[in-house]
């Protein structure tokens, strides 16, 4: 069902206010609530905050402050949640839900009431989540795997001529242009031909713009944004324009039949030809150019991201490489190709994109509202609507929860037994509840045969000078991130493959307990 923020008919209780909601509006002892020392009058905490990175700026106070603080910027006060009792609290779905945050709202010019931007009240995220929740099946799953393979061996051959030409690799760049052609090619029958240029497809120039765009909204005040981001803004026009008629001569495409996808089933055809099962509602033109964009968009974004930050730890530790590469080596033995099931039985590749996600997950934080007046872990008072951002990247490294290393790497803390141990909604990789994100096993699916295929084939090797640094456009990515690479050779059956086979295979969930 959907969430809503209403329990009674919507003629027996007043609406929610329109638009933001500062803090003070639902929180009545915001006070007992720590904010950072040295607040200026009217700017609030902007002493040492860098517009770039709000995000590690928030991690910073979050760390100083404990698991429940507080910041304000131009007269806007926002509560910021990260302690795993407070989090796991926030995540019933009973008394909370999905809050669209002024980030994420920022992004409803381009994408309306897409699923990731539809406000809970709007049909139609719903209806879209219904129609489209088969594109994620098992079966489905199963079909885009060939078309996820041939993808990754045209970014196998990219990378093979970068080795034989002595140059490193682009890992943030090139990760980009993996994870846009694959959910381009299983999901609308697109090939943006992005491994053979030499610059990033436009499509892709256009989606950071909107992305940084959205992000540099919060950090002025709103009154002033027409005038400081003019510029800024008419290029955000331009970029919006031609997401919008990219995804319109596809979707026009298809629908005359020439546009090489048509009839295979894939999400567009569902998006197109699919009724409610139930009511039989279909999909306005409207809603399908939105909900193309957000998959174009956060399809590969968020992939690309943690694909990013996965390869950057394998290079630093060799250890887990090794580890890792003889999981595969046993596992898919010397077959040309691994089959769809072979790749869930890649658990230590797998911990250790999980652990890449834990420390770096590509969606830094989600919103959530109080569906009715609670306390908020029998504590702090909200009244219906009041909201808080969940700091995904400080829940999982709360101390509590992971440990006194928790900023450390070690992607045995997803063994099955640690994570049995761990208490439930201290994971959140991809949201929470019933607006989590609907293509997570896709993802997961995709980037742990894109690191498989990887470690197989190469030996990653760091720049010694390189440290790590995090551009922030609402989703992370490592920034100037460069490998250079040796090939190997594979040799099969070094290591029994029932070595790894520690627990049952679970498509539907890989590691148990670690989500919803």
């Amino acid at each position: 069902m959907a969430e809503t923020t209403t329990g009674a008919g919507p003629e027996t209780r007043a609406p929610l206010p329109k638009g933001f909601r500062s803090a003070e509006q639902g929180w009545p002892e915001l006070h007992r609530i720590p904010h950072p020392p040295h607040r200026v009058p009217l700017l609030g905490d902007v002493l040492g905050a860098d517009r770039r990175t709000p995000v590690q700026d928030s991690m910073r106070h979050g760390r100083q402050l404990g698991p429940i603080f507080r910041r304000k910027a131009f007269g806007n006060e926002f509560v910021f949640v990260w302690g795993g009792a407070l989090a796991a609290d926030m995540a019933d779905e009973t008394r909370f839900a999905k809050h669209v945050g002024l980030g994420v709202a920022n992004l409803r010019p381009v994408v309306g009431d897409a699923l990731f931007t539809a406000y809970n009240h709007e049909p139609n995220w719903q209806l879209a989540h219904d129609v489209l929740a088969p594109g994620f099946s098992r079966e489905a799953m199963e079909g885009y795997h060939p078309m996820m393979l041939a993808v990754a061996e045209r970014l196998t051959g990219h990378w093979d001529r970068a080795l034989a030409a002595g140059r490193a690799v682009d890992v943030p760049g090139d990760m980009t242009k993996l994870t846009l052609e694959t959910i381009a090619r299983t999901g609308f029958g697109h090939d943006f031909n992005s491994f053979e240029r030499s610059r990033p497809h436009p499509f892709v120039s256009a989606m950071v713009g909107t992305l940084s765009y959205a992000q540099r909204l919060n950090t002025v005040p709103a009154p002033l944004a027409p005038y400081l981001l003019r510029k800024a803004s008419r290029r955000n026009d331009a970029d919006m324009a031609y997401l919008n008629r990219t995804v319109d001569d596809l979707v026009r495409a298809r629908r005359a039949g020439d546009g090489g996808g048509s009839g295979n089933g894939d999400l567009l055809d569902r998006m197109l030809e699919t009724a409610h099962p139930r009511t039989g509602e279909r999909l306005s033109a409207e809603n399908v150019r939105r909900q193309v964009i957000t998959f174009l968009v956060a399809g590969h974004e968020t992939t690309s991201g943690a694909l990013s930050f996965a390869l950057h730890y394998l290079s630093r530790h060799p250890e887990a490489a090794a580890r890792a590469r003889a999981e595969v080596d046993a596992v898919w033995g010397d077959a040309e190709k691994p089959r769809y099931d072979q790749v869930a039985k890649l658990r230590y590749v797998r911990r250790v994109l999980d652990e890449s996600l834990r420390l770096w997950p590509t969606a830094p934080a989600f919103a959530r509202e109080a569906r009715e007046d609670t306390l908020l872990a029998g504590e702090h008072p909200m009244r219906r609507g009041a909201w808080a951002l969940v700091l995904t990247m400080m829940l999982h490294r709360d101390p509590e929860v992971w440990g006194a290393d928790a900023e450390g790497f070690d992607p045995d803390r997803f063994d099955p037994k640690a994570v049995r141990s761990r208490a439930p909604h201290t994971f959140k990789p991809f949201g929470t509840g019933a607006r989590a994100c609907i293509g997570r096993q896709f993802a997961l699916h995709e980037a742990t045969l894109v690191l498989g295929l990887l470690l197989r084939r190469y030996d990653l090797r760091p720049d010694p000078d390189y440290r790590l640094r995090v551009t922030e456009r609402l989703t992370l990515m490592p920034q100037g991130l460069r490998l250079h690479l040796e090939r190997r050779t594979v040799t099969a059956g070094a290591v029994s493959a029932a070595a790894f086979e520690e627990v049952p295979s679970d498509p539907r969930c890989p590691v148990r307990g670690a989500g919803d």
